[in-house]
């Protein structure tokens, strides 16, 4: 298969995978479809358009038999949708019990074909279903591979890139050297074909009870549970020998109980494969977490790890890590959707970012987590942080304070332009990787290539065992808790605060910013209580919203500490009304974007007493001149503003760099209710993608 122009482009995901294996745990198929199901509602919010389930068919109670029969039942729509379609199937025995079984499941948002019951998931290798396959991602030499596969006299009938995974399973098993070749090696030799972004979990009526995972890009985790102990704690990671021996070579080592996980005392024990931990929370705390170009398969209820080669800075060994996340966290309580949840979680999320960190008594600041480090980045050159979209917008917000308070050169860079530019790095920068899953794509790719350059590397991600935490030097997870909404909110404003503290900590030592220290660490102690008070606003944005639904467009403008809130609500409003929006920076207003402004166009302006206020107040009149009717966010207390302005948006006044954040939480109140009253189901919203979403 040529591998000419080889070339990698990463989509951060949004779909949802789930697999389910019960080993020596007898379950009906009914329990087992239920457990399916639940974990796929559990993946909703990533944002989806059809789903799908595979499982062992037949009606034998004989497990052999069924397992060499695939069942697969795939729908358009929602996953209740997919549920009422299982119970209409009239030749599926839901009362079959089966001592092993595995069970996958996904959830689909279109990329390549549209949403049918063809082009959902489980993609399958033959009408015989021989392999089956669940994919995030995207595949970006499908092409090459489906035109190769066909040339071998493979059909294929979905549109999809996740056929051209199957049919390659498949094709590697038909042409194998050795009867004996195992599950593991078959998805070796596919992933090595493999280019672009996936995470993947395998199924096959050849190696019946057996599972095969792997990663690139996409998350994946693994979710054990038995009521007895298991073998280890870390299982180590097994290489292929490069023995001169043509039996041995691209041969594991012996899988026992030194290589593998598995319960010691009793053989039962179930497995969860899945994207999201939220998925298995409900099932067991114990995961764990792959890596990029791992294999994680399942054989006689043994659980082991391979790798095709070993590289510099691998880690010897996946450890069991124990979930702190609750399920009642990841339900939706009263509220009508997570997004709402997590706006109103704000109060609580930045205390919670604050907690054991933040002294208020003696204004002193710890991160235990660049405790080892902080030296080292006192005396870097410059500081580059580095993030996609909202988490961008987050080291854009806290640029300014940050070369006010550490005195060294900051620049905030999108990922994928990073990349793109091949920007130089030099071994006295510090590069920060804002992510709120820590699974973000591209965002990932420049943290290698920081790395590899030298540079001190540091995590601000709110999840633990992500690969941005694993792969930093040292780092702060912002303990926001879990953010189910695929728009993100809650995170935004704790990373904030995150490098909010990190400024804090940088220049604790120096007395002439004392003063100004201590103003930042009173305005975090009340910040909490001031962010109650904007949502209170709620039902008074509501109402502005009611206004502007039908508009087709709306201009945010604003300067200084309030242009990341005007490019953070721009994309809100993008992402979840449908509607088109814009930040614009007030300064250049004259320079182009004031040709937009009519008494027609909504305009929505931050204006607060800060350095910039004369400046926004002249960009306000440069708008009303132009017969544009501003919707003004204003301090309460600015009653000039309020008196010249015929709507405004009155939030509480806090320190400058503290400001944005409540000035953003007017906008993400806003593109919520926008979003409801265009008619959008705020649960499903995925056009903001991200490896967690």
């Amino acid at each position: 298969i040529s591998k000419k122009n080889k070339k990698k482009h990463f989509l951060s995901l949004s779909e949802g995978i789930f697999a389910y294996l019960n080993y020596h745990v007898p379950r009906t198929r009914r329990e087992i479809l239920e457990v399916l199901i639940k974990g796929l509602h559990r993946l909703e919010y990533r944002g989806y358009d059809s789903a799908g389930v595979g499982i062992d068919g037949g009606n034998s109670k004989e497990w052999e038999t069924n397992s060499k029969n695939i069942h697969l039942i795939k729908q358009t729509g929602k996953v209740k949708a997919l549920d009422e379609e299982i119970h209409r199937q009239q030749d599926v025995d839901l009362d079959v019990e089966f001592d092993v079984h595995l069970g996958i499941a996904h959830t689909r948002w279109a990329t390549h074909g549209v949403p049918s019951p063809v082009n959902s998931h489980p993609q399958r290798s033959d009408k015989n279903n021989e392999f089956i396959v669940i994919h995030n991602g995207i595949i970006t030499n499908y092409k090459d591979l489906k035109k190769f596969l066909e040339s071998k006299g493979y059909e294929f009938e979905s549109e999809t890139d996740t056929e051209t995974i199957a049919k390659l399973v498949k094709y590697m098993y038909d042409n194998r050297e050795s009867d004996a070749i195992t599950f593991a090696t078959l998805v070796e030799q596919v992933t090595q074909q493999l280019e672009g972004a996936f995470a993947l979990v395998f199924k096959s009526v050849h190696y019946p009870g057996e599972a095969v995972g792997s990663r690139r890009g996409g998350p994946l985790l693994i979710g054990v549970r038995s009521d007895h102990k298991f073998s280890t704690d870390h299982i180590p990671i097994l290489y292929r020998s490069s023995g001169k021996d043509k039996k041995s070579c691209n041969t594991l080592p012996r899988m026992d109980e030194d290589t593998c996980l598995f319960p010691v005392d009793e053989k039962a024990v179930e497995y969860y494969f899945a994207s999201d931990a939220s998925a298995v929370i409900e099932h067991t705390n114990r995961v764990i977490f792959l890596e990029d170009d791992d294999i994680a398969a399942v054989r006689d209820g043994h659980l082991s790890i391979h790798r095709i080669k070993r590289t510099a800075g691998d880690h010897p060994a996946r450890a069991i890590q124990t979930l702190q996340m609750e399920l009642q966290q990841i339900m939706k309580g009263n509220f009508s959707s997570f997004m709402q949840k997590e706006i109103f979680e704000q109060p609580e999320s930045v205390v919670n970012t604050m907690r054991g960190r933040v002294n208020f008594e003696n204004n002193t600041v710890i991160l235990g987590g660049l405790k080892d480090h902080i030296k080292e980045i006192q005396r870097c050159r410059r500081l580059i942080m580095i993030a996609c979209g909202t988490s961008y917008h987050a080291g854009v917000a806290t640029r300014q304070v940050l070369e006010e308070l550490t005195e060294l050169p900051v620049m905030v860079e999108l990922a994928s332009d990073f990349l793109d530019r091949n920007t130089p790095v030099f071994r006295d920068d510090v590069c920060f990787f804002i992510s709120q899953s820590g699974e973000t794509a591209d965002s990932l790719l420049a943290l290698r290539y920081c790395k590899e350059r030298g540079a001190l590397t540091v995590g601000i991600t709110n999840t633990v065992g992500s690969s941005v935490s694993r792969e930093t030097d040292c780092g702060v997870h912002i303990n926001a808790g879990p953010e189910i909404g695929v728009a993100s909110t809650k995170a935004y404003t704790s990373q904030f605060v995150a490098l909010i503290m990190f400024a804090l900590l940088m220049c604790d030592d120096r007395i002439s910013v004392q003063p100004r220290r201590r103003e930042i660490i009173q305005g975090l102690k009340v910040l909490p209580d001031l962010i109650k008070e904007v949502l209170s606003l709620d039902e008074e944005i509501q109402k502005l919203a009611a206004e502007l639904y039908q508009q087709k467009s709306v201009l945010i403008m604003g300067r200084g500490y309030h242009y990341a809130t005007c490019l953070e609500g721009a994309l809100k409003i993008k992402e979840i009304t449908y509607m088109h929006s814009e930040g614009i920076l007030a300064g250049e207003l004259k320079h182009g974007p004031l040709a937009l402004v009519d008494k027609l166009m909504p305009v929505i302006m931050i204006i607060m007493r800060d350095h910039t206020y004369t400046k926004c107040q002249n960009a306000l009149q440069q708008v009303v001149a132009r017969q544009g009717r501003p919707i003004v966010i204003c301090d309460k207390e600015d009653y000039e503003t309020i008196k010249n302005s015929s709507r405004t948006i009155k939030v509480p006044h806090s320190v400058d760099c503290l400001q944005g954040i409540l000035s953003v939480i007017p906008l993400q109140l806003l593109s919520f209710h926008l979003a409801v009253l265009r008619g959008y189901d705020v649960r499903l919203f995925s056009t903001h993608f991200h490896l967690t979403s």
